[in-house]
């Protein structure tokens, strides 16, 4: 799961940066309106966390924009401005969500869960795929109810491979998926990781196969 979070406020960045990173997220940070938009124009996102109170302007106006250009990424408005009109304001740009601070964690990672299970996204909490049962709310892959244990860069590579099952993920998707702007990525590191996965699913006998072809990118199929 891949967020680009707007918000200029360094603590309140290091903050979420840390927690979502613990819960297998790949995050991306916009310090302004302009930043973001140039961001969303290149990659993809799962999802948008948002603040209001930007340098450049209300992040509010971020939205309809997205919306003209026909992206539909789930957007979450983290704000401070909490009172009812101003969430009413939210809803009515476009939001998906609204969320005012102080929070809980707890809960914006609750939200943003339900927000990815939303039928523009995934149709169920659990895909299964051969003898895979992938749980997005959990985030987590089981055979038979036993957990499969993996570093979190695989599990990334196998839950955007889960979500396009059967398709073709081009390369650039999936290291949008697993890997964010500032994370040092080596040459191969992609490849070095679907090697482990391809291991680690053929002793669990998970019934896929992860196929490739060089230089265009994998897909996920369920062996016979």
């Amino acid at each position: 799961m891949r967020i680009l979070l707007v918000e200029d406020q360094p603590d309140m960045v290091a903050a979420l940066r840390a927690a979502l990173t613990r819960h297998d997220m790949v995050v991306d940070q916009a310090l302004n309106l302009g930043e973001a938009e140039a961001i969303l124009a290149d990659a993809g996102y799962d999802a948008i966390v948002l603040d209001r109170q930007l340098p450049d302007g209300d992040g509010l106006s971020l939205i309809p924009k997205l919306r003209a250009n026909g992206n539909r990424v789930p957007v979450l408005v983290l704000t401070a401005r909490g009172e009812l009109s101003d969430r009413v304001a939210g809803l009515d740009k476009g939001a998906d969500d609204y969320l005012a601070k102080p929070f809980a964690f707890e809960e914006l990672l609750a939200r943003l869960r339900a927000l990815l299970r939303r039928p523009a996204n995934v149709q169920s909490d659990t895909v299964r795929v051969g003898r895979i049962a992938f749980d997005f709310v959990h985030r987590e892959a089981s055979i038979g109810g036993t957990v499969l244990e993996m570093p979190r860069r695989e599990l990334l590579v196998l839950e955007a491979l889960v979500r396009r099952m059967g398709r073709m993920v081009q390369r650039a998707s999936l290291m949008e998926a697993v890997f964010g702007f500032d994370d040092a990525v080596q040459p191969n590191a992609l490849d070095t990781h679907i090697s482990r996965l391809r291991r680690k699913l053929a002793d669990a006998d998970a019934g896929v196969t992860i196929n490739g072809v060089r230089g265009v990118g994998y897909l996920l199929r369920e062996t016979p």
